[in-house]
């Protein structure tokens, strides 16, 4: 079985942030999760798992940037927004 790829320290506390930051804009915008992830194309299982700052249970959040790109897209935010503020 394969090792899921190390990630950097403190990555957890970031993915966490990311979370927050990504439910603060939905939330701004009146959308249900399922809302958001229909716009960006992802499941509403995956949109939740983010939102959490995980991408899987128990594990940091890890998305693609072409993921970041759609959700950015649907909730009106531009991605500085939602990975450095």
């Amino acid at each position: 079985m394969a090792r899921a790829k190390e990630l950097p320290e403190g990555w957890d506390e970031k993915a966490r942030q990311i979370g927050i930051r990504l439910q603060r804009a939905r939330q701004a915008l009146d959308l249900s999760q399922e809302e958001v992830a229909h716009r960006a194309g992802i499941s509403a299982y995956t949109y939740q798992k983010f939102e959490k700052g995980e991408s899987k249970p128990g594990t940091p959040l890890n998305p693609r940037l072409t993921t970041l790109l759609a959700l950015c897209d649907a909730l009106q935010v531009s991605l500085h927004h939602v990975v450095n503020d």
